[in-house]
């Protein structure tokens, strides 16, 4: 069963069957909720003008105007609510088609207590993210799914930290997002409406990171044929994104720390010292103090970074966001495929909030979006996505003897990502343009993924064979 998140809110069900919808009022108002109940969807539309509710609950088959049309009137009526759908397996596509038109989710005949109750917490736990975001005033850039404790935290010290012009180190382990909540304090600081400028230090050797931070003068070094601005002067009034600090060689931290220290610096090749104002945040997902220990990071540097830290929690330590995060992905891999939305079943989102999720939000995001690209139509069950995780400690045995010959057990994130994308592009047609956009990816780093790959489509390696 999923866990219970224990939200309780105002629910108006919706059903010209009298006992389905006393049935439904009594199993929602005995966990907690408040219900109210309408016979059609004209007496519901009349009731929404002058009450508000959490969740509507809504039957697609009824008389006169049926719950499709109902969801797609509520579009231009501003409501708040998260609105469910009650649906028999024969229409399942129709309420697909309603989450086009902003339903949260669909619940399928016949359905049993705990299925119904699960479905009605999580709709409210979304609506009440959404408006938390809002209330972050257009806050996250993109958008941080989730209502659970740890996350309501982090929102919180976000809040704090933004306003502030202090230094911020973000820890977490790969793949929990802690660029977005970079980006997240930068969209509420006062530096808002200056650049952001961000920088992915593993990317580059020590002479390329020195002329990317600084810039450089012309003739600085071989291959320098022109002046080139660095990060730090286009950055200048806004704020400046070391993502993961700890691959920056130790002579370069010191030269890092000066600009911390007296907010100055020099560009490679010149004596002339420039003054800029910049805000800095750094991610890394290693533990700093150990690496102090080890001397491959200067502890002056460290302390001077650590002035105000956020650490983003892995997945496995706030699971009960795992079904919106879940849906938020499966909304965004419909529009960017331009298909259908994909739906799990009960069972497949019991799996989801079991598994420890090792590769974070990164790993549940490409098992989302490989599920949309290869799904027919049909709910995705939990047998199909439990071949498909790294760690073994939640899928056990059964998932050694469900794994298909083509999905080993135990394949790193990399292979992962790789099936994904060829998977995709084959779909496509092999239109890299088009993959890129469904990825949500750069076409250049598309292919140079392709290149690193050895990535032939299939029709020129039949070729090649004939």
């Amino acid at each position: 069963m999923i866990a219970k998140l224990g939200s309780t809110g105002r629910v108006l069900v919706v059903d010209d069957h009298p006992r389905a919808r006393e049935s439904m009022s009594d199993v929602l108002r005995h966990v907690g909720h408040h219900v109210e109940c309408s016979a059609s969807a004209i007496e519901a539309l009349s009731r929404l003008s002058c009450e508000s509710f959490d969740v509507i609950i809504t039957d697609l088959k009824m008389p006169g105007m049926n719950g499709l049309e109902f969801i797609r009137q509520m579009e231009s009526h501003p409501h708040g609510a998260q609105i469910v759908m009650v649906t028999a397996h024969a229409t399942v596509a129709t309420a697909v088609q309603a989450m086009r038109h902003g339903a949260f989710d669909f619940i399928e005949k016949p359905f049993n207590v705990d299925q119904i109750e699960s479905l009605v917490r999580r709709a409210i736990d979304h609506g009440r993210m959404l408006d938390t975001g809002q209330r972050l005033s257009h806050t996250i850039g993109g958008v941080m799914i989730g209502s659970s404790p740890a996350m309501q935290a982090l929102r919180s010290r976000i809040a704090q930290v933004a306003p502030t012009n202090e230094t911020v180190l973000i820890t977490g382990e790969s793949g929990t997002g802690k660029e977005l909540v970079a980006r997240s304090v930068h969209t509420i600081s006062r530096r808002r409406d200056q650049p952001l400028v961000s920088l992915n230090c593993p990317a580059l050797s020590a002479q390329l990171m020195e002329s990317e931070l600084f810039g450089h003068e012309r003739g600085a070094f071989t291959g320098a044929d022109a002046a080139r601005t660095g990060r730090f002067e286009l950055a200048d009034g806004g704020t400046i994104l070391l993502d993961e600090i700890t691959e920056i060689d130790l002579p370069l931290q010191a030269k890092l720390l000066r600009v911390l220290q007296e907010k100055s610096f020099e560009r490679v090749g010149s004596s002339e010292t420039r003054a800029v104002d910049v805000r800095v945040l750094a991610t890394t997902n290693r533990d700093l103090h150990s690496e102090v220990t080890a001397g491959t990071f200067r502890q002056d540097l460290y302390f001077r970074l650590n002035v105000v830290p956020l650490s983003v929690p892995p997945l496995r330590e706030r699971l009960t966001d795992v079904p919106e995060l879940a849906q938020h992905f499966l909304l965004r891999a419909a529009e960017r495929l331009n298909k259908e939305v994909c739906t799990l079943s009960p069972g497949t989102y019991d799996l989801l909030t079991s598994y420890r999720w090792p590769g974070n939000i990164r790993e549940l995001e490409n098992l989302i979006v490989r599920a949309s690209v290869l799904n027919d139509g049909t709910p995705v069950g939990a047998d199909e996505l439990r071949p498909w995780l790294i760690d073994s400690g939640t899928a056990g045995s059964e998932a050694d003897s469900a794994a298909p010959a083509s999905m080993p057990v135990g394949i790193s994130l990399e292979e992962m990502e790789r099936k994904l994308i060829e998977a995709t592009l084959e779909r496509l047609g092999g239109h890299r343009a088009k993959t890129a956009e469904a990825l949500g990816i750069g076409i250049r780093t598309l292919s140079g993924k392709l290149r690193a790959y050895g990535y032939a489509p299939r029709a020129k390696v039949l070729q090649r064979a004939l």
